[in-house]
């Protein structure tokens, strides 16, 4: 479809930053740290790994950033339904239904479309899936931002935020199998499990405080609209909130671990703390400093974003780059043929979306 609105220029190249290394930038840092070296590069594919269990990476913020920036352009919306009539709600309840529904089918296909297909036996299909939870997230918060009031919204964040601690410290432990996600899944999770895992990192119980990112991104998106125009009020305030969640999610870590695979309350503080620190830096260097061709590359991937995403499952994007660039690779030393390999993955995808986004053609749910 051809989208006509209006787009803030920095959560479209922050999106498209977090896509990135969705679509290959994670494997530039091994080859260049064989091609150089430097320490920095080997720390880089470090950062590239999730963190098994407790503990937060820079790979762990991919996920929880693009969940952030959907509650940021419901902030940036800023609308409510409250008061309207049923008439006036009914087609954006269809469209948001509609749009919750075809991000959990999609999911279904990214687990299982390319290369095993289907299953015929739906007790063997994986359910739950990234899109799913992003979704679910964005339904969510949007029922809370179109029919609660501004205090509402922030109670329902603390309610959620305090209410899950409370429920996984109390009932089992902060274990793989011992964790009251893994009963929950397991009683109630349709499908399997990722991985046949005792819980599924998806899960029905996880899902829940990931709401509350999509809430962080709309209490930001809500501030950046409210003081449109002063560039220092918005990232004074914005610099100042990741710092109160950053702090308070390590604080929190000692007591209650960082844990991404069960999305706990301290993971919700130090991953919504990041994602306002990423905003803040790129609403200075896209909106404020204008560094247009860095808000271009980002932003050709960012505006079709759920495109990039699935066709990291349905297209061997490494089988076309050896296609097109393997002789020139296999000429060249090992570390820097896996470079150029590497770097043709992400430029095949960037010229596809270059080609959508000239047209002005941005594909979403």
């Amino acid at each position: 479809m051809v989208n006509k609105k209006q787009r803030l220029a920095s959560v479209d190249a922050l999106r498209g930053f977090d896509m990135f290394w969705i679509i290959g930038g994670e494997a530039l840092f091994l080859p260049l740290f064989a091609l150089t070296g430097w320490s920095i590069f080997h720390f880089g594919h470090g950062q590239m790994q999730h963190t098994q269990w407790n503990g937060f990476s820079f790979y762990d913020l991919i996920f929880p950033l693009f969940i952030f920036l959907s509650g940021v352009t419901l902030g940036l919306a800023n609308k409510s339904l409250r008061g309207l009539p049923i008439s006036d709600r009914a087609p954006v309840y269809r469209k948001a239904v509609k749009r919750l529904f075809l991000l959990i089918a999609l999911g279904v296909l990214y687990n299982h479309g390319w290369g095993t297909g289907i299953p015929a036996d739906l007790g063997d299909i994986r359910y739950a899936s990234v899109l799913a939870r992003i979704g679910i997230a964005w339904f969510v918060a949007a029922m809370i931002v179109w029919h609660c009031g501004i205090r509402t919204q922030y109670g329902i964040a603390a309610g959620i935020l305090f209410g899950y601690w409370i429920l996984q410290v109390s009932v089992g432990s902060l274990t793989p199998a011992g964790s009251v996600n893994a009963w929950v899944d397991q009683h109630f999770l349709p499908g399997i499990t990722y991985q046949h895992r005792p819980y599924d990192p998806e899960g029905v119980l996880s899902t829940i405080p990931a709401i509350l990112n999509a809430l962080g991104g709309v209490f930001a998106g809500r501030w950046l609209a409210r003081h449109s125009g002063d560039h220092k009020a918005i990232l004074k305030g914005l610099f100042i909130a990741a710092a109160v969640c950053l702090l308070a999610g390590f604080l929190w870590h000692w007591v209650y671990p960082v844990n991404k695979e069960l999305w706990t309350s301290s993971f919700v503080l130090v991953s919504v703390g990041s994602c306002l620190v990423l905003l803040g830096i790129f609403y200075l260097v896209v909106d404020m400093w204008h560094w247009k061709a860095f808000t271009y590359f980002f932003s050709v991937i960012g505006c079709n974003a759920i495109l990039v995403y699935l066709g990291t499952s349905l297209v061997n994007w490494q089988y076309s780059s050896k296609s097109v660039f393997g002789g020139i690779a296999n000429a060249l030393p090992e570390a820097a043929g896996t470079l150029l390999i590497a770097c043709g993955v992400i430029l095949l995808q960037w010229l596809v979306l270059r080609f959508l986004y000239k047209r002005g053609i941005f594909i979403s749910p």
